[in-house]
């Protein structure tokens, strides 16, 4: 039995040293062209940029960013779908992009399977967010307001946050006055000017809720917000569906396992290194990277659109 054991382990030595050397061994065949489905300057940009800059330097490999915004990353992914699967075109998009945004988009000519997930490289804080000088220390308060005769008006950045925002509301017999804005900058921005009562993070608000200015009332997260762990999840809150979702990094269909692994282990091992400035960035800006690729990757991405679907439906 032990000789038995001994191969086994043997063998999966020889595994791992065969991913890795195809890993070491490939290389773009050309200049590698990255979509980036934000604006400009934002953080999500910045980590995008700054990965391919190290990329750039460590490989030597030529990486050519550039953005193609709007949709909710529908633009972005057109763009790429119909590119190289060679290695020499990926995309930045969210999760949500190949979830409810692509379910949404009906007439897009665009599916689940046209992509292949290469690896995430953080996840969202997604949380209720509200000036603390408003008074409300949980998302309670907020619900005896609106039924006390407030208007309580709720920051979104995307259709599928406020169809979020509305199974709040029903779920405490409330509803809220949706205003959408561009991006977690808008509501951050919406909510210093007094022009919103309550609306979604997404990891923006963190530097806020830590100084005391802002105040996490909900996490909007099957889990716990990791600064506000106090703030109830939105099970706890009694709706079943949550705003989990990744920054990912996506290829045309039909990409080569040799160029996936390759390109997921490049990319996933300047996220995941806080040495570097994007790993540094993102553990700034997102509370730290979070990676997930291979088969786990292709299962949440698949389960998106399914739960999508469903939460269209409930919020009808």
């Amino acid at each position: 039995m032990r000789k038995l054991v001994l191969t086994a382990l043997a063998l999966g030595g020889m595994v791992a040293a065969n991913i890795s050397s195809a890993f070491a061994e490939w290389a773009p065949p050309g200049p590698i062209k990255l979509t980036i489905a934000f604006r400009a300057g934002g953080g999500a940009d910045t980590q995008a940029r700054l990965i391919a800059e190290h990329l750039e330097a460590e490989k030597g490999w030529k990486i050519i960013p550039e953005n193609v915004t709007g949709k909710g990353g529908i633009n972005a992914l057109k763009a790429l779908k119909d590119q190289p699967n060679d290695g020499t075109a990926i995309a930045i998009v969210v999760t949500e992009s190949l979830g409810y945004n692509l379910v949404a988009a009906k007439n897009s000519g665009l599916s689940v399977s046209d992509f292949t997930p290469l690896t995430t490289t953080a996840g969202f804080q997604m949380g209720v967010v509200a000036k603390t000088e408003k008074g409300w220390k949980t998302f309670s308060d907020v619900i005896e307001a609106a039924k006390g005769g407030q208007a309580i008006r709720f920051g979104v950045m995307s259709p599928k946050l406020d169809d979020l925002a509305y199974m709040l509301g029903k779920a405490h017999g409330v509803e809220f006055n949706t205003v959408m804005l561009r991006g977690g900058k808008g509501v951050m921005n919406g909510l210093n000017a007094g022009d919103i009562d309550v609306g979604w993070g997404a990891g923006i608000q963190n530097a806020a809720v830590q100084s005391g200015d802002m105040v996490n009332l909900a996490s909007g997260l099957s889990t716990k917000l990791s600064i506000s762990p106090d703030a109830p999840t939105m099970e706890e809150l009694g709706v079943k569906f949550n705003a989990d979702g990744y920054f990912v990094f996506v290829a045309p269909a039909g990409l080569p396992n040799e160029a996936r692994t390759a390109l997921s282990e490049a990319l996933s091992s300047v996220a995941a290194d806080e040495a570097t400035k994007a790993g540094g960035m993102i553990k700034k800006a997102f509370g730290g990277a979070q990676i997930i690729k291979g088969d786990e990757l292709d299962a949440i991405v698949s389960a998106a659109a399914d739960a999508s679907a469903e939460l269209m439906n409930a919020a009808e």
